[in-house]
């Protein structure tokens, strides 16, 4: 999965650098949504998987996607013929070689990838006092403090060079933006699949239906905002304002759903996957608009990283706030219902929580006391759905801090309609 992250990380930022390149400034969120419009036969891709793991074997779903990613890699080989780089026109293979921040690049992969794996071993698979954690954490903090002191006062060419904050308020605030979008676009992937599953039912088809509306909606939020991005020649700070407003909102709304309300929840699904994807991809190209032409792959990078950096903050601390609230509801309501049936033994109440808290719900038939009995198995099936359910919501309640952020931070961008025109753009750049 690590091969798979570096593979999709640098695939994604080649795409929406290749695309902002090759677009006139002002039209450069049109050229975009396009890029991101093709994503659609893969808006569904919940719903195959569920269908593959339901009907054959998940291990199938890795070869739709090699299938795919082998089609992108012969179209590519083919028919991409990037054009003149003007920053390495008159410079042999070996003089660009040399000016890469190899340094750098070693210090912030090694320390990200180091931060990050502490973050996600901590309070989950080890308490976050011991060793496993703390190692990693700190080591990721001393190589990311090292590598900014080594861009700052070492390195001849940056990774970030000072030409990048060619608007430094619009490009921090933005950076700010797409950290916050990144918990809540990582919360959404991430707890609403399995919300899905886990409250709802698992049957492939309906759990393929409720993954889907917040897919699209994503994806239709990027697009329109990545299209009035050009429309309206800027107009950035309203745009970031709107999608802050509605991501945050309909984010925190869906604090209400219950094990009994899905039919209820669909608009709220749509106004949060909306607001999340009119700020994630926007966001972006909004920094390759206000940063010199030779430097899009550059400011492209950041964005991602600071993307995903925010998820994966963002994903832990809500999973610590789902799981805290998660095991005393279970607690509670399976161990209720356990002893309606008659199951007192605390061991086999702890294995149903078990089994339970992994989603393994057909292995509740195992358990001396509920084996056959059709009735005793619902009664523990719906036991856990409330305690997933009332788990649930506290995630989305805990997103309003991360998306109020985002509004205050969108309150006071600038806007970037004098970037806006192609002939001004190259005299700023």
């Amino acid at each position: 999965m690590t091969i798979v992250g570096a593979g999709a990380g640098v695939a994604e930022l080649t795409a929406l650098s290749v695309t902002s390149e090759l677009a006139p400034t002002r039209k450069r969120g049109q050229y975009v949504a396009v890029l991101i419009f093709t994503i659609v036969p893969f808006v569904p891709s919940s719903f195959y998987a569920q269908l593959i793991a339901y009907h054959s074997n998940w291990r199938y779903v890795g070869i739709i996607v090699c299938v795919w990613n082998g089609i992108g890699f012969f179209l590519t080989l083919f028919f991409y013929h990037p054009p003149p780089r003007v920053n390495s026109m008159g410079k042999s293979r070996r003089e660009v070689l040399r000016e890469i921040d190899y340094v750098g690049g070693l210090l912030s992969i090694s320390g990200m990838v180091c931060f990050m794996a502490g973050m996600q071993w901590g309070g989950y698979q080890y308490p976050w006092k011991s060793a496993h954690v703390l190692a990693p954490l700190i080591i990721g903090v001393i190589l990311l403090v090292a590598f900014y002191f080594w861009e700052m006062y070492g390195a001849k060419s940056p990774m970030f060079p000072g030409r990048i904050k060619q608007n430094p308020r619009i490009l921090l605030l933005t950076l700010l933006i797409t950290f916050i979008s990144g918990a809540n676009f990582f919360s959404a992937l991430m707890f609403w699949p399995t919300q899905a599953f886990n409250v709802y039912g698992h049957d492939p088809v309906q759990v393929g239906l409720r993954t889907f509306v917040p897919g699209i909606s994503i994806m239709l939020g990027a697009c329109v905002t990545l299209w009035l991005l050009s429309v309206f020649r800027g107009r950035n700070k309203e745009l970031m304002i709107f999608s802050s407003v509605i991501m945050t909102a309909g984010t925190a709304a869906l604090a209400c759903a219950t094990r009994y309300n899905m039919n209820t929840l669909w608009f709220l699904l749509v106004l949060s996957g909306f607001g999340i994807g009119g700020i994630v991809v926007p966001a972006s190209v909004i920094t390759t608009i206000i940063c010199p032409d030779d430097l899009i792959a550059t400011v492209s990078a950041l964005t991602l990283a600071i993307r995903v950096i925010g998820g994966s903050i963002g994903y832990c601390a809500y999973y610590n706030v789902f799981v805290s609230k998660f095991v005393p509801k279970a607690i509670a309501y399976i161990g209720g219902a356990m002893y309606e049936i008659g199951i007192t033994d605390e061991a086999l109440i702890g294995e149903a929580i078990a089994l339970t808290g992994a989603s393994l719900i057909d292995e509740l038939r195992v358990i001396p006391g509920i084996g056959k009995n059709d009735t005793a198995w619902e009664m523990v099936v719906l036991a856990g759905q409330l305690a997933y359910a009332d788990a649930y919501q506290w995630v989305y309640l805990a997103s309003i801090a991360a998306g109020t952020v985002s509004i205050i931070a969108a309150c006071f961008l600038g806007n970037i309609n004098a970037y806006m025109d192609d002939h001004v753009a190259v005299v700023m750049k």
